[in-house]
Formats: structure tokens, sequence, C-alpha cells
């Protein structure tokens, strides 16, 4: 005879039997164990403790911060960042590579670190160009040391010990943002911001070249027996003779004029045995070139004393007049010298 309460039993145990059923068939399907916990996605990262979260986002920001500027100011500046690469001592032939290559990868490693399902990847890419920088520096760093390491526009940061500490903390805080982060997101997404990126550092190039006006130098002139680039950064060219007075009194003067960033390259137009004399006794610092033909066929060449303001490879202005306020005036108002 049946028991009154054997129905309502068989009921609960049926109802606790469906649970079960339906708490492994969720195991198995997050990849757990039937009858044992539900085990979390592999992609899903648990839910970060508030120290942990406070390191990754400063980590983050901060690595961002650094090469949002440095990439930006590469991409849109490419001219006087090839110019700085150049003095770090890669190939003059490949400066501009260089300046677009850096300033692309820079500005995407900022971008997708400041993402969160990106993180993982932007702090690996900065990451590398850190560890890059570093073993670049370390093996020229006899032909570098006390020189501007040319990563940032604005902040001067001779090569020396303090370069390696400062860069070894911007690979810590790299370290921290993608320590704890998710797992990287879709690679097309991340494809498409580096697309992006590329074609805003091309545009900016091509409008930078576009703008450049006057006629064009040379690429090269002979100094000592090697290349010389004209190509970047501000070049003032002086036509002269050693045994023109009006020269000398030129040269005397421009020697006090606070130059900056800005080269003088001098050519003797008669008695080139004698530039490196004059030089010395106007105290003009200059580089003597030997390529006066060239230089005087492309800038239209009349007398001396003469003076081309070269801006990136573009003259920008001629100079004639050597008395009174000129040419210093002149050179300020186009900031070749303080």
């Amino acid at each position: 005879m049946a028991q009154p309460w054997e129905p309502g039993l068989k009921g609960y145990n049926g109802a606790m039997n469906d649970s079960m059923a339906r708490r492994d068939d969720v195991a198995r399907r997050e990849g757990g164990s039937p009858g044992g916990a539900v085990q979390s996605h592999p992609g899903i990262v648990p839910e970060l403790s508030g120290w942990k979260t406070a390191l990754n986002w400063t980590g983050a920001i901060l690595i961002a911060l650094l090469f949002l500027v440095s990439g930006l100011w590469k991409i849109s500046d490419v001219p006087n960042a090839a110019m700085r690469m150049a003095q770090a001592k890669v190939p003059q032939s490949l400066s501009v590579a260089a300046a677009l290559g850096f300033g692309i990868a820079e500005t995407v490693g900022a971008v997708l670190i400041l993402a969160p399902r990106f993180r993982r990847w932007g702090a690996m890419l900065t990451g590398l160009l850190l560890v890059a920088f570093m073993i670049y520096v370390g093996g020229n760093y006899n032909g570098l040391r006390g020189a501007d390491c040319s990563c940032f526009p604005w902040v001067k940061r001779a090569v020396g010990p303090g370069f390696f500490i400062g860069d070894g903390i911007m690979l810590a805080l790299a370290v921290l943002a993608g320590l704890w982060s998710k797992r990287p997101g879709s690679l097309r997404d991340a494809f498409l911001v580096l697309g992006a990126v590329t074609v805003l550092a091309f545009v900016s190039y091509g409008v930078t070249e576009a703008r450049q006006t006057g006629t064009r130098a040379p690429d090269t002139v002979q100094v000592a027996g090697e290349a010389y680039s004209l190509q970047h950064g501000k070049i003032l060219l002086f036509f002269f003779n050693p045994a023109c007075m009006h020269c000398f009194e030129a040269a005397q003067k421009m020697s006090q004029l606070q130059w900056g960033e800005t080269k003088v390259v001098a050519i003797p137009v008669e008695q080139p045995q004698w530039a490196a004399q004059f030089l010395k006794d106007t105290g003009l610092r200059a580089v003597v070139t030997s390529d006066f033909q060239k230089l005087a066929t492309a800038f239209s060449y009349n007398a001396y004393p003469f003076g081309v303001a070269l801006d990136n490879g573009r003259q920008k202005a001629a100079l004639m007049k050597f008395e009174g306020e000129e040419p210093t005036a002149t050179l300020k108002r186009l900031g070749f010298v303080n």
C-alpha cells in the first residue's frame, strides 16, 4: 500500500535530479566537470581586486600618454623627427621611414593599451618598442653618450645611465598594464586601428611635403669627404671668400648669434685652402663644403657674401644684405636664430 508522502518525495527527488542534470550540462559547456562547480570561461578574467585594477589602469594611462605624445609628434612632423633620427645615428636614407614607422607603432601601441579589450596587445607592443630602444642605444652607447635620445619632442633626455633607468620604469609600467589584462579582443578590430593610424600618418606626411615651397636643395654635399644631408632641419648656406673683408665682418657678426639647432654650412667661392682659418679667425661655427658649383647652380649665386636659409631642404630666403640689422633680422624672423 502506497504511503501518502511517497508522491511528494518522488516529485522532490525528480526536481533535484533535473536541477543537477541542468547543472552538469552547464558545467560541460563551460569547461567544468559534471557534478562539480561551474568553472569560468577561459576567455573571461575574474573581477580584479581594487589595487590590481588601480595599478593596471595607472600603468596603461601613463604609457598611453607618453607613447601618444611621442607617436603623434613623429607622424605630424616627419621632417624634424627624421632629423632627430639621423642625429641618433639612423642612416640618412632610412631616417624618414624610421620616423614614420616608429610614429605609427607608438601611436597604435598607445591606442591599444588604453582599450581594456586590447590592453594586452598594447602592453606587448609598447614593451617591445622599449626593449628595442634600449638595445639600440646600448649598442651605440659610445657614439650617443651625452646626446639627446630623440624620443620626445619637448623632453630633453641625454643618453646615459639615466636613460636606461627611465626606460626601465616605463617598461615596468607596460608590464603592469598587461599583467592582469583581459584576453585580447578581435584581431580584425586591432588591424582597423593600425590601418587608421597608418592612413593618418601618410596623409600628414603628404600635407607637410605639399606645403614645402621654395627651391629644393641638393640632397647632400661633401663635407670632410663624407655625404652631408641638406634635407633635415634648418641650415644656413654661407657663400664667402676668405680674402673678403666684408665676408669676414659678416661672419664675425653671425658668430655672436644664438643658432640653437640651426647648422651653418660654409661654401668658399675662392681660395678654399684658407676656409678653415677664416672660420677660426671669425669664430663662426660651421662645416665647410667644397661643392660650390653644385650649390651655386641650384640657388643662382651671384656675388659674395651670400646666404641661403634652408628649412628641411627647401629655400626659405636668400640673404644678400650683410650690414646694419641684416641678416640678423631676417634670420630671427625665420626662426633660424634666437
